[in-house]
């Protein structure tokens, strides 16, 4: 049983967050995606992203810069949409917990800040808000809701960062069919 203390410590944390997340009519989402394979790097927009993952086709500078990375659009598009289903409030208490900090560890390597920094609390708050309207992610959703500016992405990586979700999920599942919760 948790203390008044850590509950208390907990809400409060979880307050600020979403009171700084909600706050402003203007918050803060990705607007930018630095889609990055081995020494390649091109800055599109979440919209251009979305319209691929949305329509299966390419934007001309997508398509050039994917072919010039020997990728296909679906290469991205496929990780990108897959839903991963989670119950958002066992999602936000995991990913508030040491197993979540090591779970986020291992998606920010593909999903991550211009700076390399913060990458937990902003992985962590697009996930939450991700998951909160309907029980489902995608990584597409999560790109939408990161709460930066610009967010860059390892292209490479999608695959394992969407795999990792998807055991997150699978994870959360066996607690919640146990009554087990952290």
């Amino acid at each position: 049983m948790k203390s008044p203390i850590l509950k208390l410590r907990r809400a409060l944390a979880v307050g600020i967050t979403a009171g700084m997340l909600l706050s402003s009519s203007n918050a803060i989402a990705a607007e930018q995606v630095v889609l990055k394979y081995k020494i390649l790097r091109e800055k599109i927009s979440v919209q251009e992203l979305t319209r691929l993952t949305e329509t299966g086709t390419p934007s001309p500078a997508l398509a050039t810069y994917l072919k010039l990375a020997g990728k296909s659009p679906e290469d991205i598009r496929q990780p990108l949409t897959q839903v991963v289903k989670v119950n958002p409030r066992l999602l936000d208490r995991v990913l508030n917990s040491w197993a979540g900090n090591a779970v986020l560890d291992q998606i920010s390597p593909a999903i991550h800040t211009p700076s390399n920094q913060a990458n937990r609390q902003a992985l962590r708050a697009a996930l939450t808000l991700s998951a909160s309207p309907d029980g489902k992610l995608t990584l597409m959703e999560v790109l939408q809701n990161y709460p930066t500016q610009e967010v860059e992405v390892e292209g490479d990586r999608l695959v394992g960062a969407y795999r990792q979700l998807s055991r997150l999920s699978d994870r959360l599942e066996n607690l919640l069919n146990r009554g087990r919760f952290f």
